[in-house]
């Protein structure tokens, strides 16, 4: 029996060895321009070039909100006050946390249990971050995945750095991701009342607690003038947090360093990680997708997601957290990786989770 740690589930190593097709990325997926899809291989130089539809809706919704955001930084700056940027910062990490913790971890990879009170708070904690609806995100989240770096992939960065990073958002999908996308497991998700609940009522919900609430809260709570509530919580913080997750799937899939696998891509970044809460630490997130850290380096202090589930465990919502065996990842980086991978000694107050 492989002991996790204090928090996390005692496994066996032959059950870490049958999760490894869910865990591990499949040893045949390398940076190739040849991609298999169900057993056939495809030449992609051969693949005729599909035209994807631009989106002119979110074309001029995505450049309006980003040019509104500059606006509102350029003349409300000096005027806002002090509170109203802390409250804005306040409600960042809500919505950050709601993506990582709720969208990602929980719902995507299913990485810990949640009791109701927690699963509540992960859905307003996304509803916060005013993306798409969970089932959306989870879909693509899923399909992203297990396509990886393919033309089912979403937000495929192979297509370079815009494309990844809010592109994929301005047109309509391959038709390799509405065909993949049908593979993709998602009965825990539509089988979630809570979850069906909230789909249901969704623009309600992201109207309230995405904009509404928090601009109220400043208007009302320090006496904050209409127009800079708006500009700093409702507009500028918006812009980051959209950028902040986008980041994780552009910045962290090209620029970085590769300790545990170095086929793939997706790549070890510490700006994300500051950014993204905790998710640029993406090398390693691809291979082990089960961790509920995303992570085996950075800390609490480079991870507050990891930091928030931790105290959600202490005090019994969250549980059955997972990760991987230690032997495990320290055969795949030694295997796999780039070289940059060093094994870190353990010390009391890091447990389970290591300092970087």
């Amino acid at each position: 029996m492989v002991q996790m740690c204090v928090k996390t589930t005692t496994i066996t190593e032959s059950d870490m060895l049958q999760q490894q097709e869910t865990c591990l990325l499949k040893n045949d997926q390398k940076q190739q321009k040849t991609t298999s899809y169900d057993g056939e291989q495809l030449q992609s130089a051969q693949l005729p070039v599909i035209k994807q539809e631009i989106i002119w809706t979110n074309v001029v919704f995505i450049t309006l909100l980003h040019v509104l955001s500059v606006y509102c930084f350029c003349n409300y700056f000096f005027t806002t006050k002090w509170q109203t940027y802390l409250w804005a910062f306040i409600v960042g990490g809500i919505g950050g946390f709601g993506v990582t913790g709720g969208a990602h971890r929980y719902f995507t990879h299913r990485t810990f249990k949640a009791n109701l009170p927690l699963q509540i708070i992960l859905i307003l904690c996304y509803t916060v971050s005013g993306q798409n609806d969970i089932p959306d995100w989870v879909r693509d989240h899923r399909v992203h995945h297990k396509f990886s770096e393919t033309d089912a992939d979403p937000h495929n960065a192979n297509k370079g750095f815009f494309f990844s990073h809010v592109g994929w958002l301005m047109q309509r999908k391959h038709p390799d991701v509405y065909k993949k996308g049908k593979t993709i497991d998602m009965s825990d998700i539509n089988d979630d009342p809570l979850v069906q609940f909230h789909t249901k009522h969704f623009l309600l919900f992201k109207m309230l607690f995405c904009f509404i609430i928090p601009v109220v809260i400043a208007v009302y709570g320090w006496n904050e003038n209409w127009a800079e509530a708006i500009s700093a919580v409702a507009i500028i913080r918006y812009v980051l947090n959209l950028n902040f997750t986008w980041s994780v799937n552009s910045v962290a899939h090209i620029w970085g360093s590769k300790p545990y696998d170095k086929r793939i891509q997706p790549a070890q970044n510490v700006m994300v990680s500051v950014v993204a809460m905790g998710e640029g630490w993406h090398n390693y997130h691809h291979v082990f997708p089960c961790d509920y850290r995303a992570a085996e380096i950075g800390g609490y202090l480079l991870n507050t997601t990891t930091l928030w589930l931790d105290l959600f465990a202490s005090i019994g919502w969250a549980y059955d957290l997972k990760t991987p065996p230690k032997q495990l990842v320290h055969k795949v980086a030694v295997n796999h990786g780039d070289g940059s991978w060093r094994e870190i000694p353990e010390t009391d107050h890091t447990r389970d989770y290591k300092t970087s």
